[in-house]
């Protein structure tokens, strides 16, 4: 069975032969001779491990439902459509239930996401009905006598439903599977939930293991950075382009010490440990890994200006090689080429391992041993140290010593100590873009580096290069927005206002006319702007998955050009709130306005409008169009999952013939599943509303940013056909009202009534909207007017209201509410709203609405956000069970019609029209 010149091990081995030709091997390399012997012991070892790891990643996937999606991987897409799942807390029953149940877990920000243990006996309802049916199809049961079931068990001993899946095989076989997009966003959640990220993912199905750049591009993070001199402040930036000094932890042959449960003590300030890596002492932990051996994990140490918690004064990169450097010998070598340190815990040194480290003599990486050499063979291991030194350049302060009796406080303590002192002297800095590099040396796949990703992101350089300043880019480059735009939405404003005079003056209206088809001549005098047309081709390549990435890449690209964010502490990152002093100017922006991918479709929608503007008029034959194909490509990046913008945060006013041109072409491509419910949310800016939305269905808001985009955005969610009949209806359309709503106004001037309109808008287009407040009192005026009005049309929606508890991160459960607080009477903006309508007494008129029953109210108390001290704090459990329970409670109202009439696309074009 082994060929000792090709070094290769036959494919029909068995598992007695697989110990016999491991022996062999060893015996090999006793007898190897030369620089180059450690390279081709590795040869030899991988190419015998290749067949073994085979079978069993194709056992794994299988046992995991996931060998279908090797061809046709799976997608983001998939993985957010609503189904029977996302209203049922079920636990996975057999093993193909894993992968799905991570998926929601961790779309959830659900802390318990890594944990794959199965019950088997549950109550009936615990799982969803529909899948009841297919567990006898799904279990197989082996004959113990079939000779090929004792293969198998004796060949990969692969887990069985009565023996979980550790949970590293578990995300090893779902990244595989997944495409880009869903690794990123695996990636991210991961990131939230403060689990060590994949780093290099092993593949030995396909002979190359794959460096996960592009799944890392989307995290950002804040900390406090403090300059040897002058004032410290906030930094926030992508973990991909900063560097930061990088520690490794590997494991040498054996060794009884876990390397994950000390990189977690290293990690966790104060007597609170986090596992942010998964470690044996965990549940399942100690189940063996199939598949995973090979995988390189991250994670950061980020400070928070906090002496108590801050650990080490800047970040600090620590990698985590899972399975023995023998048989992983490339991520090794990548190890000891971007670590500042490497430690290596081993038990015993032999002259296999003596012959792996000597290869590293030319290494100025610094190298530290964790032995335990009770368990070990002591005078070996001292033997082959003593000839290490001067190889490794180390000297006995790189050997320690740990043992069962050893303080695990004090071993930690000088773990820390030894990072400590390899940062305050000259030291490798590394980003992961850098690490990246290195691996493309060592011949690993680096996953960014497939053609579409490059194609897009060149298209994407050759946008940005030119923006040297945002404010004079969008001046220069984007020139139907601004005053342009800012005019024509206000004469459209006044021009509607007429129809509903009760006798408007002729001449008035012919001036608006005519004053508004003057500006969209001007408008449409210009061509779209190189970096326009460069944008327009980004989105209009035939390739989805290259358009998908173009989109990523502007994102990132906009966002390294644009103005410089405020940097905010970590812990008010999702606080954030507009100032407001008396009255503002309608046209006077909240905050600045960072250059974003939706300045580039708001200037495709200008083109449109304009041209559809003078078309109307009979100022323009329609067959001189030349962007009546813009709502086309728009409506293809809602439908891939781009927020995309209803409301102009610039002018505050909806484009209301790109939207519903935009809608009438999204109506096109759904053809028969066309059937809508418009969720939307409105509140205060900075209580949670994106954060919220986004945990509960995966959605791409953005969040944290006190300068982010100001207008209102809409998502779109498919609903899984087997669902869509029993939910009643096949999309979900969420609608984000961001920073519209202020809510802290004096007076009732021009910018509540504008805030009140908007208001009014949302929740008049909407099935469900849920009211997000900070206090119980905070109920916005405007908001309390757009309940008057809808009272009166007879058209309210399905309303929860939400108290985020946003500034206790410390408190794991939420505090007891008052309902009654409800009830209150209304402060002066409450009677200014209904006075606004002609109500009389603010009281009377608001104690009528339907939210002041106490027998109908809805209220909801969500814990804080965070679990500990940003930014090293991970998403609180309490935070994420909660937010389930609001989006079961939501699908449970659309589905017993306790919403609006859900509508289909054409309804909600006449609706927007006459809203």
């Amino acid at each position: 069975t082994f060929s000792p010149d090709l070094g290769e091990v036959a494919p029909e081995i068995k598992a007695s032969e697989r110990r016999t030709a491991v022996a062999i091997a060893d015996l090999e390399w006793r007898e190897m001779e030369g620089d180059d012997c450690e390279f081709r012991y590795g040869a030899l070892m991988s190419s015998f491990l290749s067949t073994v790891e085979r079978s069993r990643l194709q056992e794994m996937l299988s046992l995991l439902g996931l060998e279908t999606y090797q061809v046709q991987k799976l997608s983001l897409q998939d993985s957010l459509q609503i189904s029977f799942d996302s209203m049922k807390n079920w636990a996975p029953q057999v093993p193909k239930d894993l992968p799905w149940n991570f998926l929601r877990k961790l779309q959830a920000l659900n802390a318990d996401a890594r944990n794959t243990t199965m019950v088997l006996d549950v109550l009936p309802d615990a799982r969803p009905v529909e899948k009841e049916s297919q567990m006898e199809e799904e279990i197989i049961y082996w004959d113990p006598a079939d000779d090929l079931a004792a293969d198998i068990y004796s060949f990969s001993e692969l887990p069985t439903p009565d023996t979980p899946v550790n949970p590293l095989d578990l995300l090893c076989a779902l990244l595989l599977s997944s495409d880009s997009f869903l690794q990123q966003e695996i990636a991210l959640k991961m990131a939230l939930c403060q689990f060590a990220l994949p780093l290099v993912l092993p593949d030995s199905e396909n002979h190359y293991h794959t460096f996960l750049l592009w799944a890392m591009r989307g995290i950002v993070r804040t900390w406090w950075s403090q300059p040897p001199r002058g004032m410290g402040s906030f930094r926030e930036d992508s973990v991909v382009l900063s560097r930061a000094p990088a520690f490794a932890f590997v494991r040498m042959d054996v060794s009884s010490n876990s390397k994950s449960q000390l990189l977690n003590a290293v990690l966790s300030p104060g007597h609170r440990q986090w596992d942010c890596f998964w470690h044996r002492d965990l549940n399942l932990g100690t189940n063996a890994r199939e598949i995973s051996d090979g995988l390189v994990e991250i994670s950061w140490f980020f400070p928070s200006g906090r002496e108590d918690l801050d650990i080490f004064p800047e970040p600090v990169a620590f990698l985590n090689l899972r399975g023995d450097i023998g048989s992983h010998w490339l991520q090794f070598k990548l190890l000891t080429e971007i670590s500042s340190a490497v430690f290596i815990l081993t038990d015993n040194i032999s002259k296999k391992e003596y012959k792996l480290l000597y290869s590293m003599k030319e290494s100025t990486t610094k190298y530290y041993f964790i032995l335990s050499p009770y368990r070990g063979k002591r005078n070996t291991n001292l033997r082959f140290l003593n000839k290490l030194i001067p190889v490794l350049k180390i000297d006995h302060s790189h050997v320690l010593v740990k043992v069962s009796s050893t303080d695990s406080d004090s071993f930690v303590k000088r773990i820390r100590a030894i990072v400590g002192n390899v940062l305050r002297a000259p030291c490798r800095r590394v980003s992961v873009e850098d690490m990246a590099h290195a691996a493309r040396k060592l011949g690993l796949k680096v996953d960014e580096d497939c053609e579409e990703c490059q194609k897009a992101k060149d298209r994407m350089e050759r946008i940005t290069r030119k923006i040297k300043d945002s404010d004079a880019y969008r001046r220069d480059e984007l020139r139907l927005q601004g005053d342009p735009w800012r005019k024509a939405a206000q004469v459209e404003k006044e021009f509607c206002q007429l129809q509903w005079a009760v006798d408007p003056p002729e001449k008035h209206r012919a001036e608006l006319r005519r004053r508004l088809l003057e500006l969209r001549m001007q408008q449409n005098g210009h061509d779209p702007s190189s970096g326009v047309q460069e944008f327009i081709s980004g989105i209009s390549s035939p390739s989805l998955s290259e358009k998908q990435y173009f989109l990523r890449w502007m994102e990132w690209g906009l966002a390294r050009v644009a103005q410089p964010r405020l940097r905010q502490p970590p812990e008010t990152l999702l606080t954030l709130r507009p100032k407001h002093g008396g009255t503002t100017d309608v046209g006077e922006p909240l905050w600045p306005e960072p250059l974003g991918v939706e300045h580039f479709l708001r200037e495709m929608g200008q083109f449109y409008e304009a041209e559809s503007c003078l078309v109307e008029a009979g100022r323009l034959p329609a067959g001189q169009r030349r962007f009546a194909h813009f709502p086309g490509l728009a409506s293809e990046l809602l439908l891939t999952g781009l927020p995309l913008e209803l409301i102009d945060g610039s002018t505050l006013s909806m484009p209301v013939r790109w939207v519903t041109g935009l809608l009438k072409e999204l109506h096109v491509r759904l053809e028969r599943r066309s059937r809508l419910v418009v969720l939307s949310t409105v509140g205060v800016p900075g209580t949670g509303k994106s954060t919220l939305l986004n945990t509960m269905f995966g959605l791409r808001f953005a969040t944290g940013k006190s300068c982010g985009p100001r207008g209102a955005f809409m998502q779109l969610i498919t609903v899984a056909e087997g669902f869509s009949q029993d939910l009643g209806c096949d999309h979900i359309l969420v609608i984000n009202s961001g920073g519209l709503i202020g809510g802290a106004l004096t007076s009732a001037g021009d910018r509540f009534e504008l805030e009140a309109s908007l208001a009014t808008l949302l929740m008049g287009l909407s099935n469900v909207t849920v009211i997000s407040l900070a206090e119980t009192k905070d109920i916005p005026a405007a908001i309390l007017h757009a309940f008057l009005r809808l009272e009166k049309t007879g058209h309210m929606p399905n309303y929860q209201f939400v108290y985020q508890n946003l500034h206790d991160v410390s408190v794991p459960g939420p505090r007891p509410r008052d309902k009654r607080q409800l009830l209150d009477p209304p402060g002066d903006l409450s009677r200014a709203a209904a006075q606004m309508e002609k109500q009389g007494d603010g009281f009377r008129a608001l104690a009528g609405l339907a939210f002041c029953d106490p027998e109908k109210q809805h209220i909801w108390h969500i814990p804080g956000l965070w679990h500990g001290a940003p930014p090293m704090a991970a998403v609180s459990l309490a935070y994420s069970e909660a937010i389930f329970e609001l989006k079961r409670c939501l699908l449970e109202n659309i589905r017993n019609g306790l919403s609006n009439q859900n509508k289909n696309i054409q309804q909600l074009i006449e609706l927007v029209r006459r809203l």
